[in-house]
C-alpha cells in the first residue's frame, strides 16, 4: 500500500519540480476512485534530476515488475537517459513521467495546473479539464471508466463558478 503522505512529502520537501496527474490528482479534485500509485510528471532539468535522486534515495526505488537483482539505480544519469519510470519504493508505488500522452512534459502542463494543499504541503496538480483530457488520451479502460465522474465534477465546478 502506498503511503501517499510520505511519498509526496519526500518529493515536495526535496523541492522536486513536478505536476500531479492520475488517480491521486483526481482525488484532490474530489473523485472517489481508489488509486494505488502516485503519478507525477517531473521537470527534466539537470537540477531537478538531482533533487529527484536525493528525495527518493532513502526509499530504495526499483523498477516495478522487474526481477530483484537486476542492476538498477535511480540517479540523475539514469533519469537523464530514460524518460518514464514505473517504480516501487519502500513506501509505495510511483510513476515518474518525463512526458505523458496528450499532455507533453512538465513545462507543457504547467499552464494547466492549480495549487492544492495535500497533507499540509502545497503541490501543483493538473486542473480538471486537463485531467479529463489526459485520461481520454491514455485510453486505458480504467481511465475511460474514471472520465464520467471527473466530467461530473467538472460540470459542478463550472456551475459553481470555481
Amino acid at each position: 500500500m502506498t503511503d501517499f503522505e510520505r511519498l509526496l512529502g519526500a518529493l515536495i520537501d526535496g523541492r522536486v519540480d513536478l505536476v500531479l496527474i492520475g488517480g491521486f490528482a483526481g482525488a484532490l479534485h474530489g473523485a472517489s476512485r481508489v488509486t494505488y500509485d502516485l503519478d507525477v510528471v517531473y521537470s527534466r532539468s539537470p537540477e531537478n534530476l538531482l533533487r529527484l535522486e536525493r528525495a527518493l534515495a532513502p526509499f530504495e526505488p526499483y523498477l516495478r515488475g522487474a526481477p530483484r537483482g537486476l542492476p538498477f539505480r535511480l540517479d540523475a544519469p539514469t533519469l537523464r537517459a530514460g524518460l518514464n519510470f514505473t517504480l516501487i519504493t519502500t513506501i509505495g508505488e510511483l510513476d515518474l513521467l518525463g512526458e505523458v500522452v496528450g499532455g507533453g512534459g512538465y513545462a507543457d502542463l504547467l499552464p494547466h495546473t492549480i495549487e492544492f494543499v495535500a497533507f499540509g504541503r502545497t503541490c501543483r496538480c493538473v486542473d480538471l479539464p486537463m485531467l479529463v483530457h489526459l485520461k481520454r488520451a491514455a485510453g486505458r479502460p480504467k481511465d475511460l471508466e474514471a472520465i464520467s465522474e471527473l466530467e461530473a465534477l467538472l460540470e459542478d465546478e463550472q456551475e459553481s463558478g470555481s
